[in-house]
């Protein structure tokens, strides 16, 4: 029996909502069969029909798609068997290219100025009547800063931040919410408005007004009635606006103060006034994944500090906000202060740099509730003062973009699974809206370098789809003519740093534009992302080219030590300098490895001509590092560091005689270190693999399991429930580590998931799943157990369905139970080198060991 599983559009199996011309169809199917491959796959929209034979990439190339109209997709499909399956979607175009009528709609009159300092928020409203039986409503609605609706005293819709942090001068998305079961005879709209990324204090410079003067907002009330009339309530200078709301202060970092004795009724109303617009950003509908909320915690404890201070302990650092039930006097002010560590039993804020991270709420008489809604804090601990115990009740709500679980790991070794959910919830927490670098401090900045080597272990745990599209389409608007990435996306230009003003080419951070499209390429096949990144990858690697080869000997043309690079960023027991130091190493790695991916990009687009022309620049790199950086006997000139073999060694730059030497000379560093870690941000992803696939796999497993300081299980541990940014960040006499001895002081973050990389080796290596092809229409999986473990087990949820994998070893042998989804084929690799190729199907295989 055959039946589809998923059926997408844009990655949405429902409630999808698009202004793509174009949209993208992608499905999944089960069979009770093996070895089922797909025949054909016809679908149809719009009157059009397409045949396919294929699951993934399903272009659509009919009729002109039109403006507010719901459209039904069918798909029929044929496997090999001669089974057929048929399922349907529906979806939704929004404005696409029409004009709003509405006019953009701000308070004139409030004339911001303070620095460093966040707006006031604003506070809309709209009277409006309905004239008959209603059909639908719905209102369209977007802002310059941060916004959210309530009608009739109801919350619409159900995410957070809205609409979102995009490239505001170059792209804006707007929301759709059905308010149709929320209307009344007579209805009120409140609108507030803060000022978020667009308006706010943001970034460590705590730059204000970087892309608006104020904040503003656009809407659109579309009511369509059952006689057929249609009717458009649009933001004009009819609306009315105030400063004197419930929320008093709003900011990402500050935190929020929210006054509940405030009766809107009774505050100062004005008309609202038309904003003139400084920019012209393109309006489309939310096509990234917003910011909801998710996992709920009760605390663990609840302690009095020495100050004199409740302090909760909700058992998990995370990105998110307080839910307070509070039985409250009028007038009464309580602060809820937040940190992701104690000292000496008090908060410990130092790493917040200038960052309040509070909530404060005055409270109204009785009962009532109160969680923040124009902020949210990085935290595991919270700190209460201006109420008893006793008159409060208190949980946390995690809160980051709808990303979906794709995957899962687990093995015989508690610790690893430990750190398996550090990794996950460190990506959690810094998946709001942006992948940043850290939740809590005054930063929370987009950094390429963090996701470009993360995005493989993120691509496995989570479906980044839209997450990764929505970010790279912001990349791609603010590449330097050049070919120049922004280390931080979207891009802010910081005074005082010249590489922030003027985007260079930067190696690992600027390679995001490359390493994060084709990890999401590997898991999810989507070759259109690939298509639309390519002439930015081009731009980029001949930028990177160009640096490399400026005042430079023809020995030393493909050596890339200029302009600015990181380095080995955070290489433990290093100063910032040193790490920096080290760049011309990373950068001739990278512009290898990216010129080596880059050639296969070209090569699956057909881009023939290209595809040599970078495996060529990739070869000649590597032939570089290897003569010129390294001596003889493949040692590093000027010294041996973990990095500088870590990657030639996973980026494949070096002859087979070349790799057993420098793999010889890399687990002598390790083994000399007592298999403690010494990579930097470049280097931490792949040292494992340097280790396993160059004959090296119990060193590998050694350094993995080690459990004093620097080490991945040092931190775990040491309580960790998410990754930190120093290997040393909580050192171990309990002092933190804020980075006074090494020049980059202030900088440390508990929740960064940079490090959690090594998440990458769990699927790949000890559970063995990997794709061959993109999307794992071909993958292996080949585990390569060791260090003592006696099972592992997980799964990954791939664009034909899930790939689950275990094993175990017992009685002197080893068992491993495999499932292949339709649609795919697997090659199978025991740990004796016994190989077999499947298509779909269940699947168990055992063999002796030793």
């Amino acid at each position: 029996m055959l039946r589809i599983n998923e059926f997408k559009i844009e990655n949405l199996s429902s409630d999808c909502f698009t202004d793509n011309p174009a949209p993208v169809f992608s499905f999944s199917m089960i069979s009770s069969e093996k070895n089922v491959l797909l025949k054909k796959a016809i679908l149809s929209v719009n009157n059009w029909m397409e045949v396919f034979e294929r699951q993934t990439g399903l272009v659509y190339e009919g009729p002109e798609l039109t403006p507010f109209t719901k459209y039904l997709a069918i798909l029929e499909i044929t496997d090999d068997h001669g089974e057929t399956a048929k399922a349907s979607l529906e979806f939704e175009t929004g404005f696409m290219e029409s004009k709003w009528k509405a006019a953009w709609i701000t308070d004139g009159s409030y004339q911001f100025k303070e620095r460093k300092k966040s707006p006031r928020p604003m506070t809309f409203k709209k009277d409006f009547s309905i004239k008959g039986e209603i059909e639908q409503a719905r209102i369209y609605s977007t802002a310059l800063g941060i916004y959210e609706l309530e009608l009739n005293g109801r919350k619409v819709g159900d995410e957070y931040f809205a609409p979102g942090y995009t490239s505001y001068k170059n792209q804006l998305q707007y929301q759709m919410y059905d308010i149709t079961e929320y209307l009344q005879k007579q209805n009120l709209l409140m609108v507030i408005v803060g000022g978020g990324w667009a308006v706010g204090s943001y970034t460590y410079k705590r730059m204000n007004r970087i892309y608006a003067k104020r904040q503003a907002f656009l809407g659109e009330i579309h009511i369509r009635y059952k006689d057929g009339s249609h009717e458009i309530i649009g933001t004009d200078e009819t609306w009315k606006v105030t400063e004197e709301g419930n929320f008093l202060e709003a900011e990402f970092y500050d935190g929020e103060v929210y006054d509940a004795t405030v009766k809107l009724e009774n505050s100062s109303f004005h008309n609202a006034g038309i904003e003139k617009m400084k920019i012209e950003p393109q309006l489309l509908v939310q096509y990234g994944s917003p910011v909801k909320a998710h996992e709920q915690f009760e605390p663990v404890s609840c302690e009095l500090s020495p100050s004199g201070m409740l302090i909760y302990d909700f058992g998990q650092n995370m990105a998110g906000v307080i839910e307070a039930d509070i039985q409250g006097r009028a007038g009464e002010k309580i602060v809820f202060y937040h940190a992701e560590v104690l000292l000496n039993g008090e908060l410990y804020t130092k790493p917040l740099r200038s960052a309040k991270q509070q909530a404060v709420y005055i409270c109204k008489e009785g009962s009532q509730q109160y969680s923040p809604r124009m902020t949210y804090m990085g935290f595991r601990y919270v700190g209460v003062s201006g109420i008893s115990a006793d008159k409060i009740k208190l949980k946390a709500t995690a809160l980051y973009s709808d990303i979906s679980k794709n995957g899962s790991f687990s093995c015989s070794e508690p610790m690893l699974n430990k750190l398996q959910d550090c990794i996950e919830w460190s990506a959690k927490s810094n998946f709001v809206d942006i992948p940043t670098d850290c939740p809590q401090r005054d930063e929370r900045l987009g950094w390429t370098g963090d996701i470009a080597l993360f995005a493989s272990t993120a691509a496995y745990n989570f479906d980044m789809s839209r997450f990764f599209d929505k970010w790279l389409k912001d990349m791609r608007a603010e590449q330097n003519p050049g070919g120049g990435i922004p280390m931080i996306i979207p891009m802010v230009k910081i005074p005082g740093q010249l590489e922030m003003l003027f985007p260079l080419a930067v190696d690992h951070w600027g390679d995001a534009c490359i390493l994060v499209p084709w990890a999401e390429y590997m898991a999810r096949g989507d070759i259109e992302l690939l298509r639309k990144m390519y002439p930015s990858m081009k731009k980029y690697i001949k930028a990177c080219k160009f640096w490399a080869g400026l005042f430079s000997a023809q020995k030393k043309k493909r050596i890339w030590s200029l302009l600015f690079h990181y380095g080995d960023w955070c290489a433990p027991d290093m100063t910032y300098k040193e790490w920096m130091k080290r760049g011309k190493w990373t950068g001739t790695a990278c512009l290898a490895h990216s010129s080596a991916i880059l050639s296969e990009i070209a090569g699956i687009l057909g881009e023939k001509e290209d595809e040599e022309v970078y495996r060529k620049l990739s070869l000649e790199t590597a032939q570089a590092y290897r003569n010129i950086l390294m001596n003889e006997n493949c040692h590093i000139k000027g010294g041996d560091f973990q990095t500088g073999f870590v990657l030639p060694l996973h980026y494949n730059m070096l002859f087979e005689k070349d790799k057993k030497r420098a793999a010889a000379n890399l687990v002598k560093l390790i083994r000399d270190n007592n298999y403690n870690i010494k990579t930097g941000f470049p280097g931490t992803p792949y040292v494992l693999f340097a280790l396993a696939d160059n004959g090296y796999l119990e060193d590998a497993y050694k350094m993995l399991l080690t459990d004093t300081c620097p080490s991945w299980l040092y931190e775990v541990k040491a309580g960790a429930t998410t990754m930190w940014e120093r290997w040393d960040a909580l050192r171990e006499d309990g002092s933190c580590n804020l980075g006074e001895d090494n020049g980059s002081g202030g900088m440390v973050s508990f929740n960064h998931y940079a490090n959690g990389a090594v998440g990458d080796f769990f699927y790949r290596r000890i559970l063995g799943i990997e794709a061959v092809e993109g999307g794992y229409r071909r993958f292996r999986i080949a585990p390569l157990p060791g260090g003592g473990l006696d099972f592992a087990k997980g799964d990954v949820n791939t664009p034909y369905g899930y790939i689950r994998c275990s094993w175990i070893i017992e009685d002197g042998g080893f068992k491993l139970t495999a499932e292949i989804p339709a649609g795919t084929q697997c090659e199978i690799v025991l740990p004796s080198g016994r190989s077999f190729t499947e298509g779909s199907g269940s699947y168990c295989y055992e063999e002796k060991i030793g």
